[in-house]
């Protein structure tokens, strides 16, 4: 692993174990941005040129986790694309989501209590278990944010199946790393600057062909005509007919740098992703006694001095749900995980 040729694309001045938070930019990335911001100076730059690298980012996108394409939205906030969602569950029927989750998924649905939605949160494991008639909708990460636990999916689509709930799930920690089958699934949403490498301000929505009917897309603005350029101004609504319906008019810049990433990420291949960061992390565990998590993410009790250590050597982790999260991506290196082994080993009263 010390010879993985990816993380020479990135060029950060510590070791940066924090993927979960915020992605580094890749050398195409850099350039890109570099190369649009002196185009902008030079006043070169015409928003109609910009469609063309949105177009690659959902086409680039929509084949890293297996989705057509044409079931793909672009957005930038995962609670922003999620509300339409959460405005087309029925007033009251039940929304299930996992205890704890991440609240850009949750809040929206707990926004709708008012017309009876009902919200339960059940432990991430019970999920396929609580499943009843009376649920609508299943709102759950692929990957839980604060630890890297993985959705037993093949379970959860087996029970929803049997009930006729629907699901959604949010691929912000999954996608960029972790393979995954989405067939039947309704509803995706995923934050691109992640494990996707992007800018801030760059995300996406997926909604199956046969709800594309169904959800009223109440952000609709001209970018979400059939015929952008042509449905800026005036009535009556000319929406496209495919799930562009509901993309938002994109910050431009974070495109721009959304693009060379997503070519990179599909260059090395998601099976190559998934075994080079699953691998590092198993590595991390193994290193310091614990018992392998088989995910991109490890979090672990660590105390006020031994994350202090880890600053002092340089690592960048983050602090979640009262524990020190280390994420691994592909600008990690073996030895990466070496140092903070052996930083926390030295600290080892602090680990547990």
């Amino acid at each position: 692993m010390n010879h993985w040729r990816w993380a020479d694309q990135f060029a950060p001045t510590g070791i940066y174990l924090n993927a979960a938070s915020m992605g580094l930019p890749c050398r195409g990335t850099r350039e890109a941005l570099a190369a649009h911001v002196q185009a902008w100076t030079d006043g070169r730059v015409q928003p109609q040129d910009l469609d063309a690298v949105v177009a690659r980012c959902r086409e680039l996108y929509a084949g890293l986790v297996g989705l057509d394409f044409r079931t793909v939205a672009i957005g930038s906030q995962a609670s922003a694309m999620i509300a339409p969602l959460a405005a087309w569950v029925p007033d009251g029927a039940e929304v299930l989501v996992a205890r704890g989750e991440f609240t850009s998924v949750s809040f929206p649905f707990f926004a709708q209590q008012a017309r009876g939605v009902r919200v339960r949160e059940v432990p991430l494991a019970d999920l396929p278990t609580a499943v009843g008639p009376q649920t609508a909708l299943v709102a759950v990460a692929m990957v839980q944010s604060a630890d890297g636990a993985i959705l037993d999916l093949p379970a959860l689509r087996d029970a929803c199946a049997a009930h006729g709930a629907e699901i959604l799930l949010d691929l912000t920690q999954a996608a960029g790393w972790l393979p995954m089958d989405l067939d039947d699934v309704a509803f995706t949403v995923c934050a691109g600057y992640k494990w996707l490498l992007a800018p801030r301000g760059t995300g996406y929505l997926s909604v199956r062909e046969d709800l594309i009917d169904a959800v009223v897309p109440s952000q609709a603005g001209w970018y979400a005509g059939e015929d952008r350029w042509s449905s800026i101004y005036g009535g009556p609504l000319r929406l496209a007919q495919s799930a562009r319906r509901f993309d938002v008019s994109p910050a431009w810049p974070a495109w721009v740098g959304a693009e060379p990433a997503l070519e990179l990420l599909t260059e090395i291949g998601i099976a190559a992703l998934h075994g080079h960061a699953v691998g590092l992390a198993n590595q991390f565990t193994a290193g310091l006694g614990l018992a392998p998590t088989d995910s991109a993410i490890v979090s672990l009790p660590v105390t006020e001095s031994g994350a202090a250590a880890l600053a002092d050597a340089g690592i960048v982790t983050a602090g979640r749900a009262g524990k020190v999260r280390f994420s691994f991506h592909v600008h990690t290196r073996a030895d990466d995980v070496g140092r903070a082994v052996a930083v926390l080993a030295g600290s080892a009263p602090d680990v547990g």
